[in-house]
């Protein structure tokens, strides 16, 4: 086995989740090539002194849900996959890779529901557990991110293996600095679009909820969104590309909604509820050894020098409040043309942040 499965097997229980002896850690196994990581991670729980459950998930077997399911089971919230959030101190999520349009034939409302299901599985997840997700990158995904798969296996590793404790230093100082800001304000191309953070947390993600990590991150203050945003990377929920979205928001009501594809998944997942027309995060991408787009979010969402937001569910660690069964993360490539503002001043442009 590649010695770097063991390496981050260690690195997601001893940093990551910090496993205690005693604590019951549920390992989720979603896709069978993430067996080499799921066998590093256990060994580490073991050695750690915790106890550890499998369950095996796969977008396959979610296909077969919703093309066979009736309504009553395609919004079904799975009693076992709940329970094991209640049972779990640590959830570790080791989501393999699969084909990027699994569900391209589904209907938009089956998927949506589904989404809405799934979204109840989440909320648990980060209300009763320590958690980390992470990608576990394979052919397919190196398909998805237009290379071969060992150089998208190296820019994985190189990326998971930064010194998280310089970066949390780095990232602290940046948050400290950022939350004396009182407005947020995004230019670039399609875009201008700015909303209030006053008195808003800023906080850093240094690989303790994902890996690999790098993002510092807020929620804005729902009913001041103003202006419009556009989104060169398609937005990725669910087995969807929802490519070309544009978004435009008038005292915080959203008034305006549009893609280039997938307009009817579009529309189903911000009709979810109310609180999914709204933005409950923003975020600035700091991982430099991301430089690829792989069309997925967990990925995606910390190229250095991107933004994104998050339609629906903001985090209570930012000082959110806005509620929602939907947290779609949503990344604005800035590095070639982006500029963000707080109070007027630059703090990112063309993909370099000055702070």
């Amino acid at each position: 086995m590649d010695p770097r499965w063991e390496k981050l097997g260690n690195l997601l229980v001893n940093y990551s989740t910090k496993v205690q002896p005693g604590e019951r850690v549920m390992i989720a196994m979603i896709e069978p090539e993430t067996l080499p990581l799921v066998q590093a991670v256990y060994r580490a729980v073991v050695k750690a002194g915790a106890f550890p459950q499998v369950q095996f998930l796969s977008e396959t077997m979610r296909n077969s849900l919703l093309r066979y399911g009736n309504e009553e089971q395609i919004n079904w919230v799975p009693e076992i996959e709940a329970h094991g959030m209640e049972w779990a101190n640590v959830y570790i999520g080791l989501r393999g890779a699969h084909n990027l349009f699994e569900l391209q034939d589904i209907p938009a409302e089956t998927l949506a529901a589904n989404q809405k299901a799934m979204g109840k599985i989440s909320s648990l997840r980060w209300e009763k557990t320590r958690w980390c997700l992470i990608r576990v990158p394979n052919e397919s995904f190196a398909q998805a991110a237009e290379t071969d798969l060992e150089t998208i296996m190296n820019m994985f590793f190189d990326s998971c293996f930064l010194d998280w404790n310089e970066e949390k230093k780095t990232l602290d100082n940046w948050a400290e600095k950022l939350k004396k800001g009182k407005e947020i304000r995004i230019t670039g191309t399609r875009t201008d679009i700015s909303f209030s953070v006053a008195e808003r947390n800023w906080v850093p993600y240094v690989g303790i909820t994902n890996m690999p990590d790098g993002e510092i991150a807020t929620a804005p203050i729902n009913g001041t969104e103003n202006g419009n945003i556009f989104f060169e990377f398609p937005g990725v929920l669910g087995g969807r590309l929802v490519r070309d979205i544009y978004l435009v928001w008038e005292n915080g009501e959203l008034i305006r909604a549009e893609s280039s594809t997938e307009q009817p998944f579009l529309r189903s997942i911000l009709a979810r509820d109310e609180g999914a027309k709204a933005i409950g995060e923003f975020a600035i991408g700091t991982n430099p050894k991301v430089t690829r787009f792989c069309n997925d979010i967990l990925i995606d969402e910390k190229i250095g020098g991107t933004v994104h937001i998050a339609l629906g569910r903001a985090y209570p660690e930012c000082g959110g409040t806005n509620k929602s069964a939907i947290h779609w993360d949503i990344v604005k490539d800035t590095r070639k043309d982006g500029t963000v503002y707080l109070d007027g001043n630059a703090i990112l442009k063309n993909g370099q942040i000055f702070l």
